[in-house]
């Protein structure tokens, strides 16, 4: 699935002031979507240990059961576009829906560990799908002079899922008397955790009711005039209507489908500028940032701090990930993508290297010293605001727009693809290697902290300011 990159005629380009609200609503019911993204991904790091507990597992095992979901969320992924090609994209958001309705249920009310990870499978199609249809959605109908504000949503969306998810865990908990297994209206508190997604879900289907089918998927299934109509209600009917569908029908049988034949070079297998962006969707998950969001309650309880304060510490550090998010958009047209990418990566690397050395302290009556406790926190909290400010918009932006023309539908699939894989290694492998050893552990991240500096040097070219036609 692809999206209309030209630019709209003259007297198309704004939005009329009295059409803008409801554009506005309309972007914000397909943001939902990665609200759902960021609350289903996040929302497990409350009932990690409880899960431990309940079905008497091993590190492995818990490991591959956090996981699994990604597996899910590769396959969503890759078969949201031509899903949606195919029975539109609303069709696509109610799909997705009735899957994180479906995997919230599944997964408060398992029979049995296998039965939780396939609630998580079917949860991690759901933000696939999500992850890749609300950009694509918003991006074919905002007016073009609106299209990079409001294709923000969806990330600020994903970020803001990331912390509700966290307070509502930690709200969950109080109610718990602090205990991961304690008995709310017969359900244990981590089963309360993952089953209030519900009520997101729910309301995501519904916004989908009430938000008009894409223009582009109109004309492509022949209903001209519908298109017409959906284009007066997001551009104003001031804007001359047959000339955009003339020119958002040029575009599209203009279109040059990209496959993967298209990606291959003479040497190294993958043309050059592919292998970089999949350098930027690796670099992006090898810092361990999810271990933050799936994982944190379980790292700072294994450090001695008790489970309501794990649990806040996790919310904060979400509003931190907020923070970042704005702090990048506002500055990613300003000052550059690389700029932003190496002041990310050397502030990552220095408080990924500040929590190896307070997590290589011995426990004190099952904590930490008060001086690395204190550095380990504040640590935490820097490494995840200059990931947020830096590669967690950075990267998507660049995969966005580094690629040529021809190659870059095939070439953006590949780069997710490897994103999705790096993401799953580091989330399978954290609990193992934390047993192992949780100082190393994070020198490992710090590692490949360093190692993006002279990545991003080398091989990574600014876009900021270039046409897409440029890029080359």
């Amino acid at each position: 699935m692809t999206s209309t990159a030209r630019t709209p005629a003259p007297g198309a380009r704004q939005a009329h002031p009295d059409h803008l609200s409801h554009v506005v609503f309309i972007t914000a019911a397909a943001a939902m979507g990665g609200f759902l993204f960021g609350y289903d991904s996040a929302v497990i790091n409350g009932a990690v240990e409880a899960i431990r507990d309940r079905y008497d597992v091993g590190s492995g095992t818990l490991a591959q059961v956090i996981a699994i979901a990604l597996i899910g969320c590769a396959v969503g992924a890759a078969t949201a576009g031509r899903l949606a090609d195919r029975i539109g994209r609303i069709r696509v958001m109610q799909i997705a829906a009735v899957l994180f309705t479906a995997s919230a249920v599944g997964s408060a009310l398992p029979f049995a560990l296998w039965d939780l990870a396939l609630w998580r499978v079917v949860g991690g199609l759901a933000i696939g799908m999500a992850s890749v249809i609300g950009p694509a959605y918003i991006a074919e109908v905002a007016p073009a002079a609106y299209r990079g504000r409001l294709g923000s949503f969806q990330q600020a969306a994903i970020v803001i899922g990331i912390a509700v998810s966290q307070l509502v865990n930690w709200a969950i908990l109080n109610v718990a008397d602090g205990r991961q297994r304690g008995e709310i209206l017969g359900l244990e508190a981590w089963q309360w955790m993952l089953g209030v997604e519900v009520l997101p879900a729910v309301l995501y289907g519904l916004l989908s009711f009430a938000i008009p089918e894409s223009p582009r998927f109109l004309l492509s299934v022949g209903r001209r005039e519908r298109a017409r109509e959906v284009l007066a209600e997001v551009e104003g009917r001031a804007v001359d209507l047959d000339a955009r569908v003339a020119e958002i029908e040029q575009a599209m049988h203009r279109e040059h489908k990209s496959t993967f034949r298209d990606l291959l070079g003479n040497r190294f297998g993958l043309l050059p500028i592919v292998w970089v962006g999949i350098g930027l969707s690796v670099f992006q998950q090898l810092v361990g940032i999810n271990v933050a969001f799936y994982y944190s309650a379980t790292l700072w309880q294994s450090v001695g701090v008790d489970p309501s304060g794990s649990f806040l510490y996790s919310f904060t550090t979400s509003i931190i990930n907020i923070v970042g998010t704005v702090i990048a958009m506002v500055l990613v047209d300003r000052v550059g993508r690389r700029p932003l990418a190496l002041v990310g990566s050397a502030g990552m690397a220095l408080a990924l290297a500040c929590e190896a050395w307070a997590f290589s302290a011995d426990l004190v009556d099952g904590r930490l010293p008060e001086t690395q406790g204190v550095v380990a926190l504040v640590a935490a909290h820097a490494f995840v605001l200059f990931f947020a400010l830096s590669w967690g918009v950075v990267v998507w932006v660049l995969l966005g727009e580094m690629f040529p023309n021809r190659i870059r539908a095939a070439a953006l699939g590949v780069a997710a693809s490897a994103q999705w894989l790096a993401n799953w290694l580091i989330t399978a492998t954290f609990p193992s290697l934390a047993e192992w050893n949780l100082s190393g552990t994070y020198v490992i991240y710090t590692v490949f902290a360093v190692l993006s500096i002279p990545f991003v040097l080398r091989f990574v070219k600014e876009t900021k300011g270039k046409a897409l036609e440029e890029m080359g």
